[in-house]
């Protein structure tokens, strides 16, 4: 079961990185100003932690 999960894991890491472009996200943001960027910034580091964590506990 666990040497399925890495490369489930790394398939979704690379759908995210193809399907969100930098460009499109940086301009949403500055159109929503910049207290919504920090936010969102703040709860995309906070998911990436939290998988982070859950991956070393196993």
């Amino acid at each position: 079961m666990n040497t399925l999960r890495f490369p489930f894991i790394a398939a979704f890491m690379v759908l995210l990185t193809f399907s969100l472009s930098s460009c499109d996200a940086i301009g949403t943001i500055f159109k929503a100003g910049a207290w919504t960027g920090l936010i969102g910034v703040f709860l995309i580091v906070l998911l990436l932690w939290f998988i982070v964590n859950r991956l070393r506990r196993r």
